[in-house]
């Protein structure tokens, strides 16, 4: 095991301490352990029911899509590539966007299955779109860019005729927000993403096998586009379910990657989990920003990470282009 797993699960376990301890009431540190071990009062509420769900969910929400991101990056072996950009999230925001703006009757239950549908309909889309005896990367690229914007044009639309309020809930949503998460919410978050979470894990020697190319990865007796199908599968499910909980959270996939990446290498065994721990320290610490840069008000976490993860692309952009 590379020793930055255990440094990452440390930075992870100190910053989520944080973000209990601090908010619109900073509690000290101690008291934060005493109502986790069990003690009442107004400050057990606080940290029990506000900030314990809020830490949770905001830190799987930032481990699926820093999974996601690495998953995508190697399956099109492009180093831009993250669940955002190439449609899969824009998909699964379509789809909630409706529910919420277009059939608020609906029982909250269903938006994960709204947003998963979107995300798998946004995969099948690139598939069907850019096959042509085979997929390549690029093409998978191409396709799944113009599906994300389509996507969100779709999105847009759908808001322009809908009620203020749902609209006004469906805009804060899309911003990628915390603020509404629920104990209630984790058993759906969990039941989604563990069976998803699980096929990457089994599938990280495949992974290993695409980097070296498509030729290659065939000769050892791979089967390519069903690999990548299936993994790109569990990418949609993961993808839906966190888009589902937090709204559109941009930049996590494509920054969690490259900096695990350059922790812990490029074998799957390591990068995948190291890629996890990343996005959900990267979704934490955002979210501390979000809560704390303008307190009492809480800007949506989507935009806190969009106004770090913008420069860090651009970096990316000026770093390849001579590629």
């Amino acid at each position: 095991m590379s020793p930055w797993i255990p440094a990452l699960c440390t930075g992870l376990g100190v910053l989520f301490l944080a973000a209990l301890a601090l908010g619109d009431q900073t509690i000290p540190p101690l008291d934060v352990i005493g109502a986790l071990i069990g003690e009442e009062g107004p400050t057990g509420i606080i940290v029990t029911q506000l900030r314990l769900p809020r830490a949770i969910i905001g830190a799987i929400v930032g481990a699926a899509l820093g999974l996601a991101g690495a998953v995508c990056q190697t399956i099109m072996r492009n180093p831009l590539a993250d669940p955002g950009i190439i449609g899969i999230n824009a998909g699964a925001a379509l789809a909630a966007t409706l529910v919420i703006v277009e059939i608020g009757s609906l029982p909250e239950s269903i938006l994960p299955v709204a947003s998963f549908t979107g995300a798998l309909a946004a995969t099948v889309g690139i598939f069907a779109l850019s096959w042509r005896n085979g997929t390549t990367s690029l093409r998978l690229i191409l396709v799944g860019i113009g599906i994300s914007a389509f996507a969100g044009a779709c999105a847009s639309f759908i808001s322009t005729f809908g009620e203020v309020a749902a609209v006004q809930r469906a805009m804060v949503w899309l911003a990628g927000s915390l603020r509404d998460s629920r104990w209630d919410r984790l058993p759906e978050l969990i039941g989604w993403m563990l069976p998803a979470c699980l096929l990457i894990a089994f599938g990280a020697r495949e992974l290993d096998l695409i980097v070296l190319g498509d030729d290659v990865a065939r000769g050892r007796g791979q089967p390519v586009n069903l690999v990548r199908i299936a993994l790109l599968f569990g990418t949609a499910m993961i993808c839906g379910a966190a888009v589902a909980a937090a709204g559109l959270i941009a930049f996590v996939g494509l920054a969690a990657p490259h900096i695990a990446r350059g922790l812990v290498g490029q074998r799957h065994a390591a990068l995948l989990p190291a890629s996890a721990l990343t996005g959900a320290l990267l979704v934490l610490a955002a979210d501390l920003i979000a809560r704390r840069a303008l307190a009492p008000v809480q800007l949506p976490v989507g935009i806190v990470t969009a106004m770090l993860g913008a420069p860090f692309f651009g970096v990316l952009l000026w770093r390849r282009r001579n590629d």
